[in-house]
């Protein structure tokens, strides 16, 4: 990903969902204006959830997601729909395509459409249905299908081979899009124009070479939005770069690894987080998150702690996750504790093995997944808590590091 490219998680995800055969990929590379999808004749030609990021005006930055069929048959096929109901999860706002000229071949048409949208219902999630293959319906087959479906269902007929209503289904998405406004801010909502910021930016081994990460990429694009001025420095240099400023910064964030260091350098009277915490606030839930982190004094001999992040990367000998959080945790409870490892979009189903769950900050997520994981854990009564939080909490930093929240 280029600096100036929009982050995959800051994009509104389009899931394209439907049965095989409906012309899910061909209503995707029309809508696109593209060939993005493999268009075959043959049923289950898309195996696996497809992600595409690109621009697609009227509505801007977006990550298009074409899935497997949802009456997919066979051992495979239940992992494909399985797949494909994993999308959900992630899900903006969705399209649902209908092979209208199936309406009078198939016995159990819409049954299956019909139970996809009352899970979108049930996840919040904004819908369009759209019966694509509409050339071979005529005015009494249109009626008869949007009485079927109900004046509840947002419906449109279209037809990616002549290019019918694509146009108009292009502006039905835009306008179920989640708007700019509805989104928070990383830091924006307690930083002023000219405000200072020091962010305090370890040289990672595991960061791409020449870059930084991505949350840092974030929050300095969200420092400049709003007028503040980011000041970046190794946690080396912290104590000279506080002496040389002209006056006093807002407020120090820092990497959650040289948290420790930072709180010792940082003056009582500058506001100190990390920026763990600034996206636990972001796209999560922070109070969870504090509640999650005073679960680990309660871990006792044999429990099962998971460490789960939501990005994959190549492990270096002294990694966060797999290295020094499980250090810290021994250390801080003395206890005898277990810990398993989860990355990417892995997140397990049953969550009834583990006392606690120790995320990662989810930059790579975006907020309807992360928010995802965190009533996976509410349900199950499992606390939840973030590299970020976790790490002031052990370190006896956390409520210094809330301070500028309040």
């Amino acid at each position: 990903m280029g600096m100036n490219e929009t982050p995959s998680a800051n994009r509104v995800h389009i899931g394209i969902f439907g049965k095989r055969n409906a012309g899910k990929s061909s209503i995707v590379n029309a809508v696109t204006g593209q060939e993005l999808a493999i268009v075959s004749e043959i049923k289950g030609t898309t195996t696996d959830p497809v992600s595409k990021a690109m621009e697609l005006l009227p509505l801007g930055p977006v990550v298009i997601i074409d899935t497997p069929g949802l009456d997919d048959e066979g051992e495979l096929g239940k992992l494909r729909i399985e797949k494909s109901n994993q999308v959900l999860n992630k899900t903006d706002l969705a399209v649902l395509v209908v092979d209208g000229a199936a309406w009078r071949k198939e016995k159990d048409f819409g049954e299956t459409e019909k139970r996809l949208i009352g899970r979108f219902l049930a996840k919040k999630i904004p819908y369009v249905a759209a019966i694509n293959k509409s050339e071979v319906l005529n005015d009494a087959d249109k009626a008869e299908i949007a009485a079927f479906f109900g004046k509840e269902t947002k419906l449109l007929f279209v037809s990616a081979k002549t290019g019918y209503n694509i146009h108009e289904l292009k502006e039905c998405i835009a306008g179920l899009a989640p708007t700019e406004d509805g989104r928070g801010k990383i830091v924006g909502d307690f930083l002023a124009p000219n405000d200072l910021a020091v962010l305090v930016v370890p040289i990672d081994s595991a960061a791409p070479k020449g870059r930084l990460i991505l949350p840092q990429q974030q929050v300095i694009r969200d420092c400049l939005e709003v007028g503040a001025v980011p000041v970046v420095t190794r946690e080396t240099e912290l104590p000279l770069t506080l002496k040389s400023l002209a006056r006093k910064p807002k407020v120090v964030i820092t990497d959650s690894q040289a948290f420790e260091r930072a709180a010792k350098d940082t003056p009582e009277d500058v506001f100190l987080t990390s920026f763990s915490i600034l996206f636990s606030r972001y796209k999560g839930d922070l109070k969870q998150q504090v509640l999650g982190a005073k679960a680990i004094r309660s871990l006792k001999d044999g429990d099962v702690v998971l460490i789960s992040e939501g990005c994959t990367h190549h492990r270096q000998c002294e990694d966060i996750g797999t290295v020094k959080m499980p250090r810290w945790i021994l250390k801080f409870t003395g206890k005898d504790i277990r810990f398993e490892f989860t990355g990417g979009t892995e997140f397990p189903k049953d969550l009834s093995k583990y006392a606690l769950i120790i995320h990662c900050g989810g930059c790579t997520l975006n907020e309807r997944e992360m928010k995802f994981r965190l009533k996976c854990a509410e349900d199950a009564k499992v606390p939840m808590t973030n590299y970020g939080v976790a790490i002031a909490d052990m370190h006896g930093i956390l409520d210094r590091s809330l301070e500028i929240f309040r």
